[in-house]
């Protein structure tokens, strides 16, 4: 199963007093990088939601936004907190000693200001459950946008890697009738230069520089890489990592196919190869 590391969820819990809104957006990062903006009254609740995000993701820059909106009926008792109220006036007046020109708060602000408003109604144990759930919920959605990506992903790293095989099958039946021309052509060119050189040893020098040439081996390793990276995309395990690495030894192949060329041919083999590898990599890097 292929998930992207790209991802975005949100939702909404009401309960008789108050409001829940989460957010849980995601990009791709090479580790799983938290970032939370909770309400002031949530802060608490840090951990165990980074507990949870932790359990079901992997990798991907992750940012968790939860805000709190308390209503309060017209039967319900609310209180403030006089102690907070008091240290809101002395850091008031101590503010305005620096900055005498400054206004003074206003009851809106104050009623804002976090913890002045003490509900009755709020259950610490309860919100918390309530958080969890939430979060929990958040977290399946996210991974559900998560894998709608990685599929199209996966199709799209599969048909390229479909173009691939095609230009192997291509090139391969190639090898041995370009080799032997390039051979006969450089024979003729040394004898023709080299008048006096013993044949047989020309002959022997060609056999070795055709081995050097010989790009049978890379052949073969691209083909189980192409494998190998079908393997991976069909397996449960996270694949991001994996794929990147086979993306580098594809490409190692590719350049060697490259630099071994004795035909037009199998230069632009070589060449629509690592177009179609850099394609695939461009994708993976947002791969969980």
């Amino acid at each position: 199963m292929i998930f992207s590391m790209t991802g975005f969820a949100a939702l909404e819990q009401a309960t008789d007093h108050y409001t829940l809104l989460l957010e849980l957006r995601a990009v791709n990062s090479r580790y799983l990088d938290l970032h939370f903006k909770l309400d002031e009254s949530l802060k608490g609740l840090e951990l165990p939601i980074r507990e949870l995000i932790g359990a079901q993701l992997n990798r991907g820059k992750v940012e968790c936004k939860l805000n709190l909106i308390q209503r309060t009926p017209a039967n319900q008792n609310v209180q403030l907190d006089e102690l907070l109220l008091q240290q809101l006036t002395t850091m008031e007046k101590q503010a305005q000693a620096y900055f005498p020109l400054s206004s003074a708060l206003s009851i809106a602000d104050i009623l804002r200001w976090p913890g002045v408003v003490q509900n009755q109604n709020l259950n610490d144990e309860t919100m918390v459950e309530q958080v969890k759930n939430l979060v929990s919920q958040g977290l399946l959605e996210l991974k559900a946008s998560r894998k709608r990506e990685g599929e199209k992903m996966k199709t799209l790293i599969l048909d390229r890697l479909a173009e691939i095989e095609v230009l192997v099958a291509k090139v391969k039946p190639l090898m041995p009738v370009l080799n032997k021309e390039y051979q006969e052509r450089l024979m003729a060119k040394l004898q023709e230069t080299l008048k006096t050189v013993d044949p047989e040893r020309v002959a022997q020098e060609l056999v070795l520089f055709a081995q050097r040439i010989d790009v049978d081996e890379e052949l073969t390793r691209l083909t189980a890489h192409v494998s190998e990276v079908k393997r991976i995309l069909d397996s449960d395990a996270p694949a991001g990592k994996r794929l990147d690495f086979l993306m580098q030894e594809m490409n190692r192949e590719a350049n060697t196919l490259g630099s071994k060329s004795v035909a037009v041919q199998t230069t632009q083999v070589s060449m629509e190869l690592k177009v179609l590898i850099e394609q695939m990599r461009e994708q993976i890097q947002n791969i969980e």
